[in-house]
């Protein structure tokens, strides 16, 4: 492909680009680095290098993390947005790259075949292990995304659970866990290891290998809805554990869903998932949320099931995400919420916290900014008087600005729970189990 060059200024005025010089593309991708250690802590003076995975020998840049453990966004060439809006194209939607992160004191991680795609934001976390003398470098090679690979369809089942067999244990109500446990392979491979997984992230990991993110907005919130409500059924039956497995679902898409261990997600796909967690699909009457099973609709046909070029086209069509829902699950489905969300100190409250608030749940905030600013110094610490004043508002802000959040200064549900979330990490109190 040519003599490769780095730090092109001549698009989106940013020196972070770096691309090979015989390529002739319209078509640019973002993609930003995130290192922690174990227990969330950002890590400065990571170095990250950038390659094709086509030629990995060749660096193509070379990025230093922040304070915050961010790398600046680097700008990747990508092939044109066509190739993911076409069902037949042969072309690979998305370009390969190589990540090797070194940071001093810990262990060396690669990950090959990261996804960047054209005019989205790719977001590869990296969460490093401290370096000892048995310690190897870690690799991570990443399969082809679902709508490009070959995959096992999904094998059908009822959509709806029995629950009244004897020994079947099902939960009292909707709960979202704050872990699930991932059994990567078939069920029944006694090989394949287990993986505990926050949710949400879990959610971002499996919504990334399935749909493409330069779909519309609705139709990732359908598919979204779509995975989360298939998840808490397995969750909420206790499907697997039923059976005798140790763990919650699978990444077989012949049983669940494809998730990729250290992949990278997409900013896009990972604001929708934190907006609307709590929510899965419903139909009158029924407790529990439904296995809503889909196919993509162009190698596989899947009558009655949603299908993902489908969705597709109706999100382009101008279809809210109930409404391509519906067209594919009748129109009995709705979209339900759950009040109760696991691992956090507190469940979302109801309503907003905004200038001129008070009260403990402002004071709880409060408190969790401040323990967080321990570690994201560019936070800034606030007076802990249960009052929502100019400084709370501007430290919310700046927990967003930071963590990829529309920066309103306005505690609102995502909001909430990403303090929650990141509250837990940093302050290590989360339980695995």
């Amino acid at each position: 492909m040519g003599e490769y060059k780095k730090n092109k200024t001549d698009v989106k005025g940013s020196r972070n680009i770096v691309y090979p010089a015989q390529l002739d593309t319209q078509y640019f991708g973002n993609l930003r680095v995130h290192c922690t250690s174990e227990n969330f802590m950002p890590i400065e003076g990571a170095t990250v290098q950038v390659s094709s995975t086509a030629t990995p020998g060749t660096v193509l840049g070379e990025f230093q993390t922040n304070n915050l453990g961010f790398t600046d966004e680097i700008i990747l060439p990508a092939p044109a947005m066509e190739y993911s809006y076409e069902p037949g194209s042969t072309a690979q939607p998305y370009s390969d790259y190589t990540l090797t992160i070194n940071a001093e004191n810990f262990v060396p991680v690669t990950v090959s075949n990261i996804e960047v795609l054209p005019e989205v934001t790719a977001v590869q976390d990296a969460s490093l292990r401290v370096q000892s003398e048995l310690s190897e470098p870690e690799l991570y090679v990443i399969p082809p995304h679902t709508l490009y690979g070959d995959y096992p369809p999904k094998i059908a089942e009822a959509e709806i659970k029995p629950t009244t067999e004897t020994g079947e244990i099902v939960l009292q109500q909707v709960v979202i866990p704050e872990f699930v446990v991932v059994h990567d392979g078939p069920p029944t491979d006694t090989a394949a290891k287990n993986y505990y997984i926050r949710f949400r992230d879990y959610i971002k990991n499996v919504a990334s290998s399935e749909i493409y993110a330069t779909w519309p907005d609705p139709t990732i919130y359908a598919n979204v809805l779509a995975i989360l409500s298939f998840t808490l059924n397995r969750v909420y039956t206790e499907w697997y554990r039923n059976k005798g497995y140790n763990f919650t679902i699978t990444s077989s898409t012949a049983f669940d869903h494809k998730w990729i261990n250290g992949r990278n997600i997409f900013d896009n796909i990972g604001l929708i998932v934190d907006e609307i967690f709590v929510n899965y699909l419903s139909r009158p009457n029924v407790k529990q949320p439904i296995l809503t099973q889909y196919c993509d609709g162009y190698k596989v046909e899947c009558p009655n099931w949603m299908t993902q070029w489908g969705s597709k086209d109706l999100g382009e069509q101008g279809l809210s995400a109930i409404e391509i829902l519906r067209h594919f699950y009748g129109d009995t489905m709705f979209i339900n919420s759950a009040t109760q969300v696991a691992g956090v100190p507190v469940s979302w409250p109801g309503s907003n916290l905004t200038l001129g608030s008070s009260g403990p749940n402002v004071r709880m905030i409060q408190e969790q900014l401040n323990k967080i600013a321990e570690a994201y110094t560019a936070i800034p610490k606030v007076a802990v008087n249960s009052q929502f004043d100019q400084q709370t508002q501007e430290a919310v802000k700046k927990f967003q600005e930071v963590f990829g959040m529309p920066a309103s200064g306005i505690v609102d549900l995502p909001t909430w729970y990403k303090i929650s979330a990141i509250y837990v990490a940093v302050s290590r109190i989360a339980e695995i189990g």
